[in-house]
């Protein structure tokens, strides 16, 4: 990245002006991605400038790309089946490397809701020269920044006046991307917005978060929640005389599931205002806010109170930046009180519990919006234990090495999500998971598969009968095979000489395994793996081999890893840690032929 500058000007409350002139010097194909030569337009937001100039190595020019030689297209995702937000961008094949690009675009809009973020290093892999970041802004709107990340990078900051405000960011060396890294912590940022803004016909305030939610709630939420007097009557009818308010929820949030699906419908403001209940009840699909809002309609029907929620829906933890308020978030769910705390609701999912949040929701800062003003809370935390797999089992292995065995599988908490939809896979789906899953196995034959979902208790069980060919190896009248054959630490965690970041166990779990062992006929024990245990801060480890009589071994094992932010320098230790279980998981037993 040779200059990266932005330069944005924002005259008044309903009027932002956008600059951007980007020159990148692509060294090869993976450095395609760092153009980033697209801008997105709407009603709202139009695009008044966009073009491009191609040099090649010496300097020379190649190529210039007016506005026509971009293509146009429909925002939309696989989600979305209709949006009027548009992009324009540019679809350039190189015919050499390297070669340099200059991308500049002006885009004008009534939506100052959303400033653009600075990030003057975007991206790992990519070095940059100089990185410019130029606002322009009235003394009168409330305008405020927060600073990311900048103690390791040369950044200088200039204040001309109370209305100007410029970064400059010079020569920032490439950096790796680092395996464990903290998620949306470690790249330099500025965040910045308006207490005062507008967004698709609608002034905001946001000088609170009290004052932000009840915005939200008056301008957005009032009027969207009638029901059909039919569908009133029948949710009445289902909950009968149930006064809990919670397991009335339960009742509403199956029928929800049963009756409804998630579809993304982004018109205008219906990017942000849901669409009316009783047009959800009608069609039967809607977004997140939809489908979240008609849960309210229907909650509301049972005088069961609840509020929609703002948060960053992914599998990485990604919270509302609490002490910045602002226009945040790109998910809804539903929270419903429950004493002091809330229990939460993901509407758009058609098979998940009650209540359940792992993977998605979990353990992040979120916006509660009240009709009286927002607030800020923290979902459901699934602890280090609670994330838990237990297995039970057993296998036997003939003569000639020859492995046949049964397993029960219980995955709970936040390993419940990663297990519960196997039960709708295919066959050929499910095969390839658990060919995956016991990659350690040659020749692995399922024989059946049967699953147990407790929604009430979010337990998933698996019940798999198994068979292999040559498990025990056999040679020179002795037998060798790996102890542990069902739940094997197989993953190597990567060196990183000098790690620069501290790094992240985001969900911790914890393993158990008993499995009864029954070796051949016709064979003694050589040898057998020691009882092994470690203790460390991340977590402990423990296996023991149980002989019951010379034909029968009941091997246990568990595994706990503590989630938790470590320093860079406790890297290799982890690793160490990890190594070792790894390795201890390869254990073999040795049997020898009787003569």
């Amino acid at each position: 990245m040779r200059l990266d500058q932005i330069d944005i000007l924002i005259s008044s409350q309903r009027n932002m002006n956008v600059k951007n002139k980007r020159v990148v010097t692509v060294l090869n194909e993976k450095g395609q991605e760092a153009i980033n030569a697209y801008e997105h337009y709407n009603k709202k937001t139009t695009v008044e400038n966009i073009q491009a100039t191609v040099f090649d190595a010496f300097g020379n020019e190649i190529k210039k790309i007016k506005r026509k030689d971009f293509r146009d297209q429909c925002a939309t995702d696989g989600g979305t089946v209709f949006s009027d937000s548009r992009y324009i961008f540019l679809d350039y094949t190189p015919t050499q490397y390297p070669f340099t690009i200059i991308y500049e675009s002006e885009i004008e809009t009534s939506t100052t809701a959303f400033i653009p973020q600075w990030f003057p290093l975007n991206d790992y892999q990519l070095s940059v020269e100089k990185s410019i970041l130029n606002v322009s802004y009235p003394d009168n709107l409330g305008f405020k920044k927060m600073e990311f990340n900048f103690a390791n990078f040369k950044i200088n900051k200039t204040v001309d006046s109370s209305t100007k405000l410029s970064y400059i960011a010079t020569n920032i060396p490439a950096l790796k991307q680092e395996d464990y890294s903290p998620a949306y912590s470690v790249l330099p940022k500025v965040m910045m917005c308006l207490e005062l803004f507008h967004l698709e016909g609608v002034d905001g305030t946001a000088k609170s978060w009290k004052e932000y939610g009840q915005w939200y709630s008056d301008k957005f939420l009032t009027g969207t929640t009638e029901l059909p007097e039919e569908t009133k009557i029948k949710i009445k009818n289902l909950v009968g005389d149930e006064k809990d308010p919670i397991k009335k929820a339960a009742i509403v949030y199956k029928y929800l599931q049963e009756k409804s699906r998630y579809v993304s419908i982004q018109v205008g403001i219906g990017g942000w205002k849901p669409m009316l209940a009783n047009d959800v009840d009608r069609l039967g699909y809607g977004d997140c806010k939809a489908l979240s809002n008609y849960t309210r309609a229907l909650l509301n029907a049972v005088d069961v109170p609840s509020y929609v929620t703002l948060l960053y829906g992914d599998r990485d933890k990604h919270d509302i930046q609490s002490d910045f308020v602002s226009m945040q978030g790109n998910h809804m769910i539903l929270s419903i009180p429950n004493g002091d705390n809330y229990v939460f609701l993901e509407c758009t999912s058609q098979d998940n519990p009650f209540g359940y949040q792992a993977n998605f929701t979990d353990d992040r800062t979120v916006l509660v919006v009240k009709p009286d003003g927002g607030e800020i809370v923290r979902t459901k935390n699934y602890e280090n234990k609670g994330n838990a797999q237990s297995s039970k089992g057993n296998y036997s292995l003939v003569e000639n090495g020859d492995f046949s065995g049964n397993i029960e599988i219980v995955s709970q908490g936040s390993q419940y999500s990663q297990k519960y939809r196997l039960e709708t896979t295919q066959p050929t789906e499910r095969e390839k998971h658990y060919k995956e899953y016991w990659d350690n196995i040659n020749n692995l034959k399922i024989n059946k598969t049967t699953f147990s979902n407790d929604k009430d208790k979010i337990s998933f069980t698996e019940n798999t009968a198994i068979s292999a060919v040559n498990y025990g190896i056999v040679s020179n009248n002795k037998m060798i095979f790996v102890v542990n054959a069902f739940n094997q630490t197989s993953g190597v965690i990567k060196r990183i000489r000098n790690r620069k970041n501290p790094f992240e166990i985001q969900r911790g779990s914890y393993d158990t395994d008993e499995i009864a062992v029954a070796l051949p006929t016709g064979f003694t024990i050589e040898s057998l793996p020691t009882t092994f245990e470690l203790n460390t801060k991340f977590g402990e480890y423990k296996t023991e081999i149980i002989q019951k009589d010379n034909n029968n071994l009941i091997y246990k094992r568990s595994i706990f890893i503590k989630k938790g932010i470590y320093k860079n320098t406790e890297y290799d230790e982890f690793r160490l840690f990890m190594e070792q279980i790894s390795r201890n998981d390869n254990a073999k037993i040795i049997l020898t032929k009787k003569q």
